[in-house]
This record gives structure tokens, C-alpha cells and sequence, in this order.
């Protein structure tokens, strides 16, 4: 058994008496004018979708040479798809392939002994309209397509915590006895705040103790009326700039660079931010080698806090195509992966094949054009649309 499709819908073909007459005998789409009858039909079992178009005249076969016919299709967003024909057995043959999606707006122009024929329909798949200030409410967004940079990228978890470069410990000049202490652990300094009184053993004088960074105490060491000596007595942390302590498994750190850029999330909120590679060392814990990687994080708004948890993108490689979607623009539409064109008059799902990909965004190696409109943001809600229209059928 062959199969042809109709234009409206897809069916095998079944010979039967219709009892629509928008359908035909071998299921496609039946036009009839005077005393000519065609019957159009999309073939693509074992070959591309091809049209096969079946003549008849007051009931009777018409053999396909005696015909001249002509096909346009009119695509959304106006461009327009003409077919030329020539008689194969039993049936017309169309010049070139049907390309998806099979959404058009038809004219049919014919010639049969003598007399000129001409049918146009709508043959919609896939395609639907939605207001422009529904839309909107939607959170259904455009973007013309273009190039982009797709980015090759390793994922690392890990932890935030302070700069060992921002660390300091403040330790008395003189040895002495501390007559008092004016901050607790958790306090906010400035460079050159005192953090303490201390009466120096040799000269019975009383000194400060300053602190040398503006920071926040996260030691103290000492109380009143003990004894200072060679110990530091406080710990100041700037938490300005922080790191990012991130584990690598082997394999993985030949990947790896000072400098590469790093993306970092925290894993339990919505904080996040960029920094660079500063470190990359081997450490070894329970037998198993791994290496630690320290990335620099501005810190001013205190936004991190050490001992959050952090996912981090570090780019390997960056690769720029001439075509490039989000992933967010992408739904699945029958067997396609497609994006949603827009034009202003409505949405016509197009399939994509699609090439490399990242975390973010795809490459596009045929189906879109550069400065076609498509939706990126709320996809699903055009998709539901044409689905609850019945606009999509299976092949």
C-alpha cells in the first residue's frame, strides 16, 4: 500500500467513495471546476515529500499529459513556492521537494481542453494567531536571529571562602600586659582603628594596638589583663574579594587554565557572578587525586558568604556560528525541534536542524534565516495554542 497526504492533513491512502468531497479517493485534497476534477496529494513514503496531483473529468481518469498544471505555495511570511508538473502513469508529478512545514496558502491553476481552471485554500499546519496585547500579557517575546558564541563549558561545585591574601594576624609590638580590648569577634574595622591597650613590659607605657586592614574580626585571642606576647591577639578578614574553592577530578584538569573565565551560582539562592582562575593546585584526600581550582570573586556588596555552596561554568572554548537560538525558544513539534516565526500576523512553527550546542543556546544549520523573528520567551504557551486549535496533525 502507497501513502499520500492531504494538504489540510495526513492520511493513508484508503480508495473509498468520499463522502466529504474536500477529500479525494487516495486521501488528498479534492478540487473540482465545471467538468474538471484534481485531486492534490503530498507523497513521501520512501521518498521526500513530493505532489502527486490525480485528474478525472465527469467521473472518468484524465490521462495527466492532456493537463498543464501549475502550483503555488504561499509560505508564512510571504514567500512563495511554485511547482511545475509533468504526467507520470497514472498521475501528475511536481517539481521539487515539499519542504516542511506543509503550512501554506494554495493556488492551483489548471489547463484542460481548452479551458483554464484556478482554486486557491488555506492548508495551515502548525500556524496560529494570537493577539499582539494577549501576547504581551503572555510574556511572549521576539528576537531576530543571528550569529551568536557558543560556549564549551566544565561544571565544578564547590564552596565560598575568604582570600588567604586577606587574612592577617595582628600580633603586639611589645610584649606586655593588655589593659583592654575594644572589639569582639564579628566587629567591622577600618584601617588604623584601635583594636586594643597594651602596657608594654619594658617601658611601662601604654601602646595600641591598630588594626593594619579594614576588615571584619573574625579571631580574638585575648582578654583583659593577660599577658601579650609573641601571639597574635587578632584576625582580620577583608571579605571585599572572596574565593571560589572548587574540586576537579582527573581528566579534567588539563582543561584548565589560569585566566579562564568562571561563572558562579550559588546553589540554594540566586546569587551569582564572574571571576577568573587565579589557582590551580593538586590535592590529594583519601587516596584519590584531585586538584582545586581558586577563582576570585568580587565581593563588595557581601554578597557571598564563606561556606555558601557554589556551581561554576568555567569556558573552555568559544566556537561563533552564523545562526544561534536559545534553548528557550526551542519546542518539540511532531518529530521537529522547532522555534515559533512571527511576522506580526501570527505564529507558524518551523523546524530547525540543529548543530553544536551549549548549556544556553543552539546552533542553527538550516530552517531559520538571519533576521527571521521568532519567539523566545514563553514558547510553550504558542505550541499549546496550536495544539488546542488542532492546527498539528502526524505525518
Amino acid at each position: 500500500m502507497v501513502t499520500a497526504f492531504v494538504l489540510v492533513g495526513c492520511s493513508p491512502e484508503v480508495p473509498h467513495d468520499p463522502r466529504d468531497r474536500d477529500e479525494g479517493p487516495h486521501g488528498g485534497r479534492w478540487l473540482e471546476q465545471g467538468g474538471l476534477a484534481l485531486e492534490v496529494t503530498i507523497f513521501e513514503q520512501g521518498v521526500p515529500p513530493e505532489f502527486r496531483v490525480y485528474a478525472s473529468a465527469h467521473g472518468e481518469p484524465v490521462d495527466p499529459a492532456e493537463v498543464q498544471l501549475e502550483i503555488d505555495l504561499e509560505r508564512f511570511g510571504g514567500e512563495v513556492d511554485r511547482f511545475a508538473f509533468g504526467p507520470r502513469q497514472d498521475h501528475l508529478l511536481g517539481s521539487g521537494v515539499v519542504g516542511e512545514p506543509h503550512s501554506f496558502n494554495v493556488t492551483v491553476r489548471a489547463d484542460y481542453a481548452g479551458e483554464r481552471y484556478e482554486w486557491s485554500y488555506e492548508s495551515h499546519e502548525g500556524r496560529t494567531t494570537i493577539a499582539p496585547e494577549m501576547a504581551a500579557r503572555a510574556g511572549v517575546e521576539v528576537a531576530t536571529a543571528g550569529p551568536g558564541v557558543l560556549r564549551e563549558q566544565l561544571t565544578l561545585y564547590g564552596t565560598v571562602d575568604a582570600s588567604p591574601e586577606r587574612r592577617l594576624h595582628v600580633t603586639p609590638r611589645f610584649p606586655g600586659v593588655i589593659e583592654s580590648l575594644g572589639v569582639n569577634i564579628g566587629d567591622t574595622v577600618r584601617a588604623g582603628d584601635t583594636l586594643a591597650v597594651v602596657e608594654s613590659n619594658e617601658s611601662l607605657q601604654l601602646y595600641d594596638v591598630k588594626a593594619p586592614i579594614s576588615g571584619v574580626v573574625t579571631e580574638r585571642k585575648a582578654n583583659p589583663g593577660e599577658t601579650a606576647g609573641s601571639e597574635p591577639l587578632f584576625e582580620i578578614t577583608d571579605f571585599s574579594s572572596v574565593v571560589a574553592e572548587l574540586t576537579v577530578f582527573p581528566g579534567d584538569h588539563a582543561r584548565l587554565a589560569r585566566g579562564q573565565t568562571v561563572r558562579v551560582r550559588a546553589s540554594t539562592s540566586d546569587v551569582q557572578g564572574a571571576g577568573e582562575i587565579t589557582s590551580l593546585t593538586p590535592v590529594h584526600h583519601t587516596g584519590i587525586p584531585t586538584w582545586r581550582v581558586r577563582v576570585t570573586l568580587q565581593n563588595e556588596d557581601g554578597r557571598w558568604s564563606p561556606g555558601l555552596f557554589v556551581v561554576a561554568q568555567v569556558t573552555i572554548r568559544e566556537t561563533r556560528v552564523p545562526l544561534l537560538v536559545p534553548l528557550s525558544a526551542l519546542q518539540s513539534f511532531r518529530d521537529w525541534q522547532v522555534v515559533f516565526l512571527n511576522t506580526g500576523e501570527g505564529y507558524q512553527a518551523q523546524p530547525l536542524e540543529l548543530g553544536l550546542r551549549d548549556s544556553e543556546s543552539a546552533e542553527v544549520r538550516s530552517g531559520l534565516a538571519p533576521g527571521d523573528i521568532y519567539v523566545v520567551s514563553n514558547s510553550y504557551l504558542i505550541k499549546a495554542d496550536i495544539e488546542k486549535s488542532g492546527a498539528s496533525h502526524d505525518h
